[in-house]
């Protein structure tokens, strides 16, 4: 092969690599604008109810992107219509179900800011909540979602406390806060493990004094007399042992306790009734009802 048929294949893949890098992205982002174009002609034309009943068809089959879309589309071209209205609280239910958090939360948004006083302005709220709560556990924004959630829940039972959705808001928030109690939880247990004791006592102290209602509490007791007992601070860790048997003394947690106690040959009271003042001294609870 000579040396100038070399040459013009070289050339000719230097082109092509060109043609590639540069040129099919032009074509292609003009492609997609295009048909971009003809989607939104498509919608040009028809009548604001025929486009929802689309929209609605769409859902039917489980395309909630492309019916979350198509609502966004009666919106556009109708959007002082009372069928905007619905559209907008459609699009973003059908982004929620697609699992677009960020677009479901958008729309749900714009509708609080355009319909404030609509009677599914409390759903929209709620939509808003809901698009952190589905996030919780997602890797490195976990507390952030927690957060966000809980302020979002949180509007929905103070704003509409009669609406069809303070419930289900007030179960969500629950669950949201023991998220977050069971995320501190974590993080003592990694200290205890750690014999880091003094850091574990503080992580399960937070626990008890800021989520007291929480399902995380009675483990939280029983760690803190762990941590306790550890540092040879057997006084502390009575009082905590008491305070776990009075409020949680049916849990395995107490139970827990009891033998640790036994196994170093301490003694805990079997009965606490007597030790109300203590109880009281120490951690009173008074949300959502009392630890007594």
């Amino acid at each position: 092969m000579s040396v100038f048929v070399i040459n013009m294949q070289c050339r000719n893949q230097k082109f092509l690599a060109a043609f590639r890098h540069a040129v099919l992205p032009v074509i292609a982002a003009l492609l997609l604008t295009a048909c971009s174009q003809d989607e939104e002609d498509r919608f040009e034309g028809m009548s604001a109810e025929r486009i929802f009943r689309q929209a609605e068809s769409t859902f039917g089959n489980g395309d909630f992107v492309e019916a979350a879309e198509i609502y966004e589309e009666v919106e556009r071209l109708y959007p002082y219509s009372d069928w905007s209205r619905r559209g907008t609280i459609m699009a973003a239910y059908a982004y929620g179900e697609a699992g677009e958090y960020e677009k479901s939360r958008s729309a749900a948004e714009r509708f609080l800011s355009s319909y404030p006083g609509d009677e599914d302005a409390a759903y929209a709220q709620y939509l808003v909540g809901m698009s952190y709560f589905r996030q919780l556990g997602a890797r490195g924004r976990d507390q952030a979602n927690t957060t966000k959630a809980l302020e979002g829940l949180q509007l929905v039972m103070e704003q509409y406390p009669e609406s069809d959705y303070a419930e289900s808001a007030g179960l969500k928030f629950d669950l949201a806060v023991n998220h977050l109690a069971s995320k501190e939880m974590e993080v003592g247990r990694y200290y205890l493990k750690r014999g880091n004791f003094t850091a574990a006592i503080n992580r399960f102290q937070y626990v008890v004094d800021n989520y007291g209602t929480t399902a995380q509490v009675p483990e939280a007791l029983h760690r803190l007399v762990e941590a306790y007992l550890s540092l040879g601070l057997v006084g502390e860790a009575r009082e905590t042992a008491i305070v776990l048997g009075h409020n949680f003394g049916a849990s395995d947690w107490y139970a827990s306790t009891h033998r640790l106690f036994t196994s170093r040959g301490l003694k805990l009271p079997e009965t606490v009734d007597g030790d109300e003042g203590l109880l009281r001294q120490f951690y009173r609870r008074t949300v959502k009802g009392e630890w007594i």
